[in-house]
């Protein structure tokens, strides 16, 4: 009986994820753009065949922006939530959380900027001296 009970507790929690991930698709703009240069990214990295440590750097760098949101959207929905009044304190707190998404994003521009920026120089030249 503990089996069911446990395989049934991992589907319940399968299903609110997907949920919860739903929600913020549905509801999120920035969301649905870190998903979008997530996807571009993934179709450059297929198209220029960029190496297996790329794939690992580009890879966990859409991730953390995609995370970073996503942790940011449940902190605006919490703190709206628990305190829905203006509050400077619940204001910092979700200035700090956007902080945090805009660095991962930042930082995942620059790891794109290494992969993608020299393999687009050369295949643009290529394209040019044709």
């Amino acid at each position: 009986m503990k089996e069911r009970s446990g395989h049934f507790r991992l589907k319940r929690c399968f299903i609110d994820a997907l949920r919860g991930l739903y929600w913020v698709l549905k509801t999120e703009w920035n969301f649905r753009i870190h998903l979008a240069m997530a996807c571009l990214v993934v179709l450059l990295g297929w198209l220029f065949k960029i190496s297996y440590a790329e794939w690992l750097a580009v890879i966990i760098c859409s991730a953390l922006v995609i995370v970073a949101e996503v942790l940011n959207t449940s902190l605006e929905y919490l703190a709206d939530a628990v305190h829905p009044h203006m509050d400077r304190g619940v204001g910092r707190a979700k200035d700090a959380a956007a902080a945090g998404v805009m660095i991962a994003a930042v930082a995942a521009s620059v790891v794109g900027a290494i992969v993608f920026l020299p393999r687009t120089w050369d295949w643009l030249t290529t394209l040019i001296e044709r």
